[in-house]
């Protein structure tokens, strides 16, 4: 009964948009090119997320308060602003090693650091394409 709710409302979702609607597109198809010939940089430094998945294109702010996390994002945004973004399997895990993330990613630009009064940072990203992370640990 309570997969045919979610058949039910799934099938609601996308009545209100008709064929007259603007759907503006996250990227460009020239910026979606130009983003897939991009090389991994040898070195990709992985920032874990609770709760949360970055796709290609996007843009959205997160708040890192892992004393790993502020570092990581304080030592990328004085080089070349390039990390991997993963999404944690268990968002109780404080440390997440390789077995706790998922194995699909994207990498992100950071766009703006901002540091906040409690000791926090929040980073503005765009992800830019999708990387598996078994392509980094063996390149």
């Amino acid at each position: 009964m309570a997969r045919s709710k979610l058949t039910s409302l799934d099938s609601l979702s996308f009545q209100e948009i008709n064929e007259e609607a603007d759907l503006i597109p996250l990227m460009t198809p020239e910026d979606e090119e130009a983003m897939n010939k991009e090389k991994l940089p040898e070195i990709l430094p992985i920032l874990p997320l609770r709760n949360t998945v970055l796709f290609p294109g996007v843009v959205i702010p997160i708040t890192a308060g892992r004393d790993k996390s502020i570092k990581l994002l304080n030592e990328t945004n004085k080089g070349n602003k390039t990390i991997g973004v993963v999404s944690q399997i268990d968002e109780a895990v404080e440390d997440p090693e390789l077995k706790d993330i998922n194995p699909i990613g994207t990498v992100a630009k950071i766009l703006r650091v901002l540091k906040m009064p409690d000791g926090n940072i929040t980073v503005i990203l765009q992800g830019q394409k999708r990387f598996e992370v078994s392509e980094i640990l063996t390149s």
